[in-house]
């Protein structure tokens, strides 16, 4: 309830409220009372230290004559004077505790969606030192690459799936090491599921009693079956984007990063960025840089600053005052989000996480963790996954499972009702396309965000295939020792009618917003980057995070960002692109049968 309230209350956050009351138009060249008044210059101005920003700061940085500022409007991953971790975002089974604390979080909330009982819903995004990846389910997927081959047909020049996937291993270490397709040496730890939990090994055999594949890595050669999952964790702890890249970096000379510093708007000369204005401590401050403005707040923030800053749909931008800078009306649009919902089936054996989350064993589970950094606070559990095809014809997977042995309710937010196991699953390209917009010209507002979820007859019809296809693994025989009654959506919902009426009340967003500042050709009229990440019609601007992306990935988002922004800081340097020729992809033998 606290994060529904400060959702609509945007501005009533002390300091920062008082001064977002304040009306302002980018373009004034008037300072406010209490600018810094000295020129603070560098070569490059990140916004956002998030995962996308957390890796450029590292690798503009490793060019020791650039200086980079990177500024996040959250406060830092450890506590203030220290080097010690803040438990509550380390400690991988904690992250649902993440998830309405709007200190790290900054609590958006979409318009009600018609095509879902009129629901509005909540979207958890990171407002810390790592962003998102300081506060999600840690799952490292990368998508398909088939994925990466759209991309280059819809625009994006040089991010197929052989331009990308150098980045994904320069990006990683695995604990597995090296191979064709993962990388060994990387800043960034990824794990496999070590629990072997038996529900988690029932649910692989059920799914290859179903007919589905086992496959050996998701991230590798076949994403196509079910297996155990990457995760994004190392040695018990969440391997953040700040973990891996930003505390490596942060004794350089040539870095600053600064927390609790929110931008408000991106400095212009003419079509020229030259800087950003941004509030921290109550004082308003102007940072300029010689060389680029690089934008890397996210799916929501990007679009919501380039609109404060004057570049936009010119119209959108004249009904609330602001100068128009450059018209460029793809900015908000295109937005693309994952959906799932939860199948829940009652556990009749008492090994579920159920009793893990009473208070006792949270405190003995806890301490293990403080001390050890073992036991079942190591691990988000969700282990194991898989992904399939929803029917005939489709070429590669466009339904996602994470399966977890226990139960969720409301984000977590609710506490577990009795011993059960569930999976997440939904489709993986929907159709319902979105927007978003400035709600008003106070940067502290949070914008209109629009997803337009189930407004197609395709993605409602895919949705009653995940539920009819999740059914089906739940019924085979190696789930039986432990079947108890379906839970959710309950076996009295069985027409094509009550499961649609089921998805329209329980679906939710996957935590995947992306696609609002979409890469493309400058022939493109949506498009508002190129493939170099630089924003159409100004200078010395890019973007680079999840926003840029042409379409979303068939997958999880956090993997797919890092390995952008790897990607973007090579082009940014002036690097030659990295490129693996003809790597070898499962391609399944007839789309003439479902699996």
């Amino acid at each position: 309830m606290w994060c529904i309230l400060r959702s609509w209350r945007p501005g009533g956050l002390g300091a920062w409220g008082a001064l977002g009351q304040q009306q302002w138009l980018p373009g004034a060249r008037a300072l406010a009372t209490g600018v810094s008044r000295s020129r603070d210059e560098y070569n490059y101005v990140v916004v956002g230290a998030g995962s996308a920003g957390c890796v450029l700061a590292n690798r503009l940085t490793e060019d020791p004559d650039k200086r980079v500022l990177l500024l996040e409007a959250g406060p830092k991953d450890t506590y203030a004077g220290s080097k010690r971790l803040l438990w509550k975002i380390h400690m991988p089974a904690a992250l649902v505790s993440n998830l309405c604390d709007d200190k790290y979080n900054w609590c958006y909330h979409t318009e009600p969606q018609a095509g879902m009982d009129g629901r509005v819903m909540y979207w958890p995004r990171g407002r810390v030192w790592g962003g998102s990846s300081s506060l999600n389910a840690m799952v490292y997927i990368r998508g398909h690459a088939e994925d990466y081959e759209r991309w280059q047909r819809e625009g994006a020049d040089g991010w197929d799936y052989g331009h990308c996937l150098p980045y994904f291993r320069r990006a990683q270490a695995h604990e597995l090491g090296a191979d064709t397709y993962r990388g060994g040496h990387g800043p960034l730890h990824v794990s496999r599921g070590r629990t072997n939990h038996p529900l988690h090994r029932a649910f692989l055999e059920a799914a290859q009693q179903a007919g589905y594949p086992f496959t050996e890595d998701m991230n590798g050669f076949q994403q196509e079956g079910f297996g155990w999952m990457d995760m994004t964790i190392h040695k018990g702890k969440r391997w953040s984007a700040a973990c891996a890249y930003l505390h490596p970096a942060l004794s350089r000379p040539n870095l600053r990063a600064e927390a609790r510093a929110w931008v408000r708007r991106v400095l212009f000369e003419g079509t020229r960025a030259v800087g950003v204005e941004y509030v921290q401590d109550g004082q308003s401050h102007k940072a300029y840089a010689s060389q680029e403005v690089i934008l890397s707040g996210g799916a929501i923030n990007s679009p919501q600053l380039l609109m404060l800053s004057g570049v936009g749909n010119a119209d959108d931008l004249k009904k609330l005052g602001l100068p128009v800078v450059c018209h460029l009306p793809g900015v908000g649009q295109n937005l693309q989000d994952h959906l799932e919902i939860y199948v829940q089936q009652a556990c009749t054996q008492p090994i579920t996480l159920h009793s893990a989350q009473k208070p006792l064993n949270k405190v003995r589970i806890g301490l293990e963790w403080l001390w050890k950094f073992t036991g079942d606070g190591a691990t988000a559990h969700l282990e194991t996954g898989g992904f399939i095809r929803s029917q005939p014809g489709v070429s590669h997977p466009d339904i996602q499972f994470h399966f977890l042995p226990s139960q969720v309710i409301d984000h977590g937010r609710a506490p577990t009702q009795e011993e059960a196991y569930q999976v997440h699953v939904g489709t993986m390209r929907g159709t319902s396309v979105g927007w978003l917009k400035l709600r008003s010209t106070n940067p502290q507002d949070h914008p209109v965000i629009q997803p337009n979820y189930l407004s197609t007859e395709a993605d409602i019809k895919d949705f009653r295939q995940c539920v009819k296809l999740t059914r089906e693994i739940f019924a085979q025989k190696a789930l039986a020792p432990f079947r108890g009654p379906e839970l959710q959506p309950g076996s009295h919902v069985q027409s094509d009618k009550e499961i649609d009426a089921f998805v329209r009340a329980k679906a939710d967003s996957a935590y995947h917003p992306s696609c609002t500042c979409k890469m493309g050709q400058p022939s493109d009229p949506t498009a508002v980057v190129d493939p170099q990440t630089r924003v159409l019609g100004v200078e010395n601007l890019r973007v680079v995070d999840a926003s840029i992306m042409p379409s979303v990935v068939s997958g999880n988002l956090n993997a797919p960002t890092i390995m952008i922004a790897e990607k973007a800081a090579d082009i940014i340097k002036g690097q030659p692109a990295l490129w693996d020729k003809d790597v070898p992809v499962y391609k399944p033998g007839t789309l003439a049968t479902q699996r």
